[in-house]
């Protein structure tokens, strides 16, 4: 596999089959109305964070490996935007998830090696797309938190799978 396939796959694996389905759960989990709540002022709300991750995903790679127009409003996304339901945010995702791919499987090997400027910080096509991977991962621990939180109940994401065995390289 080449350096590419195996970001592309690390990424597909990361945010879509890890973050998106933990993320999904969570709000399976949830009451509509406790989309919109929060244990304190300064910490976003899971509808906050999840507008959040996507505009962060838009910007960091839409537009800065797409090339697409970058138009975010970073400040917005952590307005309590209660008119917004859970089946726009999973839509919303959706659609990210679509873009996301799309892009991805058109940047070429020179654009991860490349150059970008994004937010202010200087950082490769690669960098760009390992900072998404790990923004999705951070927002979604605090998704599940929040989730615990507002349910009073384990998310069980690993379900029967012993997370207490020694794997050994035969």
């Amino acid at each position: 596999m080449t350096t590419k396939q195996l970001l592309m796959k690390e990424f597909e694996t990361r945010v879509f089959e890890e973050s998106y389905e933990r993320i999904y759960k969570c709000l399976s989990m949830i009451e509509e109305r406790d989309l919109w709540r929060s244990p304190a002022s300064n910490i976003p709300p899971i509808g906050n964070l999840i507008l959040h991750m996507s505009g962060n995903a838009r910007q960091w790679i839409l537009s800065g490996l797409g090339g697409k127009p970058d138009n975010r409003d970073r400040d917005q996304e952590f307005v309590v935007q209660s008119n917004i339901k859970k089946s726009e945010l999973i839509f919303l995702l959706q659609t990210l998830r679509v873009n996301l791919r799309s892009v991805l499987e058109e940047t070429d090997s020179a654009e991860i090696t490349a150059m970008h400027s994004i937010q202010g910080f200087k950082v490769t096509g690669f960098s760009m797309i390992v900072h998404v991977i790990e923004h999705f991962s951070y927002h979604t621990g605090q998704i599940t938190t929040l989730t615990k939180w507002l349910t009073q109940k384990n998310t069980d994401y690993y379900g029967d799978i012993d997370l207490n065995q020694l794997n050994k390289l035969n």
